[in-house]
């Protein structure tokens, strides 16, 4: 499960130059930096079309295309790498619409229910690209289109399991090329080793880092959520 995420670069420029791609001034505009990206919220994904990288605003939490409302996306936010090859729900954008949703943490949560601890996972530097999923969905109501998106999980690395036993699947250097090319109509074996590329990070690829309360709460989305907790420890205990 990823149920909260983030983004913390700071402006929209040095994201799209670390991506690979031209910097957009109508897509500056909408960016900002993010410290508790929660279901449903506006965010962005990498994808290729036409041999060209562009990044673009998305919701999270994958609606079909032939939903006839957005109420379950919000149960759509994440793809289990087992089955999202196979399952309806994100079968098709297995084969033709992948994509890099681009963060630089996830949380989870130990302790009791009242006083949840939330652990902030990321790199000890740079970003994290999380294998992600993508569809196009019109609403029937006011005709308009919008672009919605999933982030795939693994079972849980060694660093991950005591909290949770699923974790994003982060792509390694060697694989984003692979996810994001296009794949033929019926490439059944170029799917199945595609699948094989989604596995738990090394361990030694993130830091836990026991983060503030305040990022328990969706309302709260600000630099503070992050400030580290020195008193949190033992991270590991539930």
């Amino acid at each position: 499960m990823c149920g909260r995420f983030t983004l913390t670069i700071p402006d929209h420029e040095s994201l799209a130059l670390a991506l690979g791609v031209d910097p957009d001034p109508l897509s500056a505009e909408l960016y900002r930096p993010r410290y508790n990206v929660a279901p449903t919220d506006a965010h962005w994904i990498l994808r290729v079309k036409e041999g060209r990288r562009e990044l673009l605003p998305a919701k999270w939490g994958l609606v079909n295309s032939w939903a006839k409302d957005a109420a379950g996306a919000a149960r759509q936010i994440n793809a289990r790498v087992e089955t999202a090859r196979s399952r309806p729900a994100f079968r098709g954008a297995f084969e033709h619409r992948r994509c890099i949703v681009p963060a630089d943490g996830f949380l989870e949560w130990v302790g009791e229910k009242k006083a949840r601890r939330p652990i902030w996972y990321h790199p000890a530097e740079g970003l994290m690209h999380l294998a992600g999923l993508y569809e196009s969905w019109r609403d029937p109501r006011s005709g308009t289109w919008q672009r919605t998106f999933s982030i795939v999980t693994t079972p849980a690395n060694d660093l991950v399991k005591p909290v949770h036993d699923r974790m994003p699947a982060i792509l390694m250097p060697d694989d984003l090329e692979a996810w994001l090319a296009p794949i033929e109509d019926g490439d059944t074996e170029a799917l199945v080793a595609l699948q094989r590329r989604l596995r738990p990070a090394p361990v030694d690829a993130l830091v836990a880092t026991a983060v503030s309360p305040r990022v328990n709460s969706v309302k709260n989305d600000d630099a503070d959520c992050l400030v580290p907790e020195p008193g949190a420890l033992p991270l590991f205990a539930k």
